[in-house]
């Protein structure tokens, strides 16, 4: 079920050039993006492997796990800023917590109602609920640079809406 996974590994491993990088981010950034396919976190920002630290879930949400990761980021790995980045056309906008639950508990045949999935009913205002939180958080400090952006997965453009 994974030899094309392994195959792919090894050709990787051929003409590896990471050994040695810093564990540090470069550029002192941090990116919060979505799992979304159309997403390439290092391009549509210029960046290069080692220059940020890239986090990733469905919506590009800020969740414990987020903060968590921040907070090791910007105490150990020289991150100063932020870049949350949500985007177009989004399988999460638009749709409720309890289609969420009824879609994904039918196809699974199991109870989702204790789940919350995170939907994003209001771009705008959901970004900037995520933005509040990691600016609230007691763990980091409270002149870091955060930021929230919207990707456009037509275009490639980000456009600001948030910091």
């Amino acid at each position: 079920m994974f030899d094309d996974v392994l195959a792919a590994n090894h050709a990787y491993a051929d003409s590896f050039r990471l050994a040695g990088l810093e564990p540090i981010a470069a550029k002192g950034l941090a990116v919060l993006t979505c799992i979304d396919s159309r997403i390439e976190p290092l391009a549509m920002l210029g960046l290069v492997p080692g220059d940020a630290k890239i986090l990733r879930n469905a919506g590009g949400r800020v969740t414990d796990d987020v903060l968590r990761t921040l907070v090791l980021a910007v105490n150990l790995l020289g991150v100063d800023r932020v870049c949350v980045v949500q985007h177009s056309a989004c399988r999460l906008e638009g749709v409720s917590n309890d289609d969420l639950r009824t879609t994904i508990g039918g196809l699974r045949n199991a109870d989702a109602a204790a789940w919350d999935f995170l939907p994003i009913d209001n771009q705008e205002r959901v970004l900037s609920r995520d933005i509040e939180l990691i600016r609230a958080c007691p763990l980091l400090p409270p002149g870091l640079t955060v930021a929230g952006f919207v990707y456009d997965v037509d275009t490639g453009l980000l456009r600001r809406l948030v910091g």
